[in-house]
Order: C-alpha cells, then sequence, then structure tokens
C-alpha cells in the first residue's frame, strides 16, 4: 500500500505527493487516475462489461419478445434462463481476470478521484460499514472502494446489491466477479462476523424517487436497517459521498402521485436513462470520493429503537459535515444537498 498522502496513477502506487486537504492532510490520502488518451478503447470496453449488460439485456428481452414463435428467440429465451441459475462465483479464475480489468480501467473512463480523510483512522484488522451516498441512477463510485481497484488498503471488502441483480441473466455473473453479494440482513451480518468490511447504499433504489436536477439528495430518515447491523456487529459506520455521479447519466422520469405510489409498491423507480451519445456508456463525467471518518458503535446484540436512531443521526451530521467539507475540493460549491 502506498504511504499516507500518496498521489497515484491508476492506484499502483506510483506517482507524486498530493498532500489532501484539510488540518489532517498529514493523515490523509489522496488517489486519483488520469483520464485515458482520446478514444481510450480499454476503458470504454471496461465500461461496457460493467454495466452494459443492463441496457444490453433489456434490448435481447424486446427483440426476443417481438419473435416469440421463431426458433432462434426461444433458444436465445432458453439460454438467459440457464444464465439466471448458472452458478457464479465470485473467486472464479475468469472472474478475478474480468474484474480486475474492470477495476483497473473503468475508473479512468470518468475518472473517478478518491480522498479519504484521515487513513490512520482504520484498523486493517477490522470490519467497517461503507455507507455510500449518493445512489444515483447507478452507485458506480463505488468502485472506487473495490478490492480490485486497490485505492483502499482493504483486501476483504465486499458489496451489497438489490437482490433483483442476481436474478439478472449476464449482470450477476459480473457483479458477483466484483465482489457484489445479495443484500439481505443475514448475509450483512454474516460478512461483518467474518471479518468482511461492507460497501452498503442506505439510500437504495428509492432515493430515485427524490432525485432532481441541480442538487444533491440522500434518503436516510427512515433508514434504520444498515445502522441496526452495525449496531450488532459493533463494526464501525464510514460516511462516504460521491460528488458528480449524478451527472454520470442523463435521465428522465414521470411526477405525480401516482408515479411515486407505484414506486413503493414495487420497491424501485422505474426512469429513462442513457449515457453518451445515448449509449449506455456513462458519460465521462469526474467523480470525487469522500471518505470520512469512522463512527464508532458499542456492540449490541438487541439494540433499542432509540439506540439505532440516535447513531442514525450522528451519521446523518458526519455525511452532511463530509459533504460540506469536500462540495468545493470536488467542484460542487454551490450545490445544496437534501436529506429525506
Amino acid at each position: 500500500m502506498a504511504a499516507a498522502a500518496a498521489h497515484a496513477k491508476g492506484g499502483d502506487g506510483d506517482g507524486d505527493g498530493d498532500g489532501g486537504a484539510g488540518s489532517d492532510a498529514c493523515n490523509s490520502l489522496h488517489r486519483r487516475v488520469d483520464p485515458p488518451a482520446s478514444g481510450g478503447v480499454l476503458s470504454w470496453i471496461a465500461v461496457l462489461i460493467w454495466l452494459g449488460a443492463i441496457h444490453f439485456n433489456t434490448i435481447v428481452g424486446l427483440v426476443v419478445l417481438a419473435n416469440l414463435r421463431r426458433a432462434w428467440a426461444i433458444a436465445v429465451m432458453g439460454l438467459y434462463l440457464l444464465l439466471m441459475v448458472l452458478p457464479a462465483h465470485h473467486e472464479s479464475p475468469l472472474g478475478r481476470k474480468v474484474a480486475t480489468f474492470i477495476c483497473k480501467y473503468a475508473p479512468k473512463h470518468f475518472p473517478i478521484r478518491l480522498h479519504v480523510d484521515d487513513i490512520k483512522s482504520f484498523d486493517l484488522s477490522k470490519a467497517y460499514v461503507f455507507a455510500v451516498e449518493p445512489h444515483s441512477i447507478l452507485p458506480i463510485g463505488i468502485i472506487s472502494l473495490c478490492h480490485y481497484t486497490g485505492y483502499m488498503p482493504f483486501t476483504k471488502i465486499r458489496a451489497l446489491a438489490s437482490s433483483a441483480v442476481f436474478a439478472t441473466p449476464i449482470l450477476r455473473h459480473i457483479w458477483t466477479w466484483l465482489g457484489l453479494v445479495p443484500a439481505s440482513r443475514k448475509t450483512f451480518g454474516k460478512l461483518l462476523n467474518d471479518g468482511y468490511s461492507c460497501i452498503v447504499v442506505p439510500g437504495g433504489v428509492q432515493e430515485c424517487l427524490y432525485m432532481e436536477h441541480g442538487h444533491e439528495v440522500v434518503f436516510l430518515k427512515k433508514r434504520f436497517g444498515f445502522v441496526r447491523v452495525a449496531i450488532e456487529t459493533g463494526a464501525p459506520l464510514v460516511p462516504v459521498f460521491c460528488f458528480g455521479q449524478t451527472e454520470a447519466y442523463k435521465w428522465w422520469k414521470p411526477k405525480g402521485e401516482l408515479y411515486a405510489k407505484l414506486s413503493r409498491a414495487i420497491g424501485f423507480t422505474p426512469l429513462v436513462f442513457w449515457g453518451m451519445y445515448g449509449s449506455p456508456v456513462p458519460c465521462q463525467q469526474e467523480m470525487y470520493v469522500a471518505v470520512g471518518n469512522p463512527i464508532e458503535v458499542t456492540k449490541t446484540s438487541q439494540p433499542s429503537r432509540e439506540e439505532v436512531a440516535n447513531v442514525l443521526e450522528k451519521f446523518i451530521v458526519a455525511l452532511q459535515e463530509l459533504f460540506e467539507k469536500h462540495k468545493a475540493a470536488a467542484g460542487y460549491k454551490d450545490t445544496m444537498l437534501h436529506v429525506y
């Protein structure tokens, strides 16, 4: 691992010291990658493999539905059903190669910078809950925290994602290889107890319901679950904010109470989104991922609602302070953060 306050290219530890921000600059860690030269083919390929399956599956589904009576359409449908149940293993040789390729080249597309306020405040023998906001269209900034990216010194770290991802052909294999697991209370707690730090996006897909152009939005005031699991396992909570992620995709969604009720009923917010030139490739929007200091919690097997609410309030305040501290450096000095 590079020394604190390293300024690395590609997360590999090369480059000159950068110093970081704030009075604790000597303990800070700042990572960034230089964007690729014009037409960075490898970064485009990496992003397409990582995120393109969502659009690809939609296109294939529409084509199959339009040709249900044709033999090839039935064959494709059968293949997709097989891919939905075919086991996906995080540590498979192919998976490691694909994940390494994505984590090496995809951050260069935007590019992504990561700033840790105080790297020395982390104990690598402990498990942490990295609670990342906002969700945006897709929480793609979390790739900066993944093991294969190498920006952080954690080797035992996994990310939790919606269970719907793991029922989606192609996408489930790719994201499993990247270290993602279905977001369930049981899995979350087991990983922390086994010494794995966990990346969660507590606002979830329902946060998209509150998104508006022109400011940042997080949906946290009713999100007690991630805090409860952190207290039950004694894992410190780490606030993380990703600036620029909201602009990575262009998006449109309907308005009105009927749309809001539908979104709440189905558990996610249906909307239309697209990237560069209308493609699945997100826009080359620079991202700045700020990692705050751990919030220690007292391990309690059955925390009261009041205990959970108090820790959640501490987390929200810490996230707001992190946002205000870094928004100018990230290029968003006039942006407001709305907490729901």
